[in-house]
């Protein structure tokens, strides 16, 4: 099903403003992150390059790296968000802001590590395609992405709410899409990839429980 240019557009602008929105200012004090990517910790270890933080957020997940001594790449779609970064890592020497939808900024064969924590759900089955490409053009051969994406069990955070705009896809009341994840759909959207790790699991970071998925897939080039 498509979707109109339109919408798109609406739904492109709404996304910006949100996140803009809640990244307006935090100190480093403040940024917590949780132990899904100690599961990893052998790949992360082992990783020579920089490792890229696609969607980024708050940095979370580049704290996490930073305090194991690894270099890390935050990007996220919020200027805000980056602004924040660069603020509270002067340590980190390379942000980038950009819209994954409009491809990477990043050279083919870049990185061994592409991180991207609930930052991959919401997109249209078209796009998620050519996001998992591009993410695929700048992992190393037998590069790994360790992901974290919605559940379509989530009910707390949106699971089945809304207008179903795709098989899994939902627009919000406020314009916003959310995807939600099964086992099929990893099935079709990694069906050239190297399952490492998947598993379905709840997770206590919001004040309701959220359900999702953890995974690690290797790219085979």
């Amino acid at each position: 099903m498509k979707i109109d240019e339109d919408r798109k557009e609406i739904a492109i602008e709404k996304a910006n403003e949100r996140w803009n929105n809640v990244h307006k200012h935090y100190d480093r004090s403040q940024i917590k992150y949780d132990d899904w990517l100690e599961l990893f910790e052998r790949y992360i270890k082992n990783c020579k390059t920089p490792i890229i933080d696609l969607g980024c957020g708050s940095g979370n997940d580049t704290l996490y790296l930073i305090e194991r001594g690894k270099k890390v790449i935050p990007c996220d779609y919020s200027q805000n968000a980056i602004q924040n970064i660069q603020n509270n890592f002067p340590e980190v020497d390379r942000t980038e802001c950009f819209d994954m939808t409009k491809g990477l900024p990043f050279e083919d064969n870049f990185t061994e590590i592409i991180i991207s924590d609930l930052s991959l759900h919401y997109f249209t089955e078209e796009k998620t395609f050519e996001i998992l490409e591009e993410i695929k053009r700048v992992l190393k051969p037998n590069g790994i992405l360790l992901f974290r994406v919605n559940s379509v069990r989530d009910v707390n955070h949106g699971a089945g709410e809304g207008k179903e705009i795709e098989p899994h896809l939902y627009e919000t009341v406020d314009g916003r899409y959310k995807r939600f994840f099964d086992n099929e759909d990893f099935k079709r959207f990694f069906l050239n990839w190297e399952e490492l790790y998947l598993h379905e699991e709840t997770m206590g970071r919001y004040k309701l429980e959220k359900v999702l998925w953890r995974g690690a897939f290797k790219v085979n080039k």
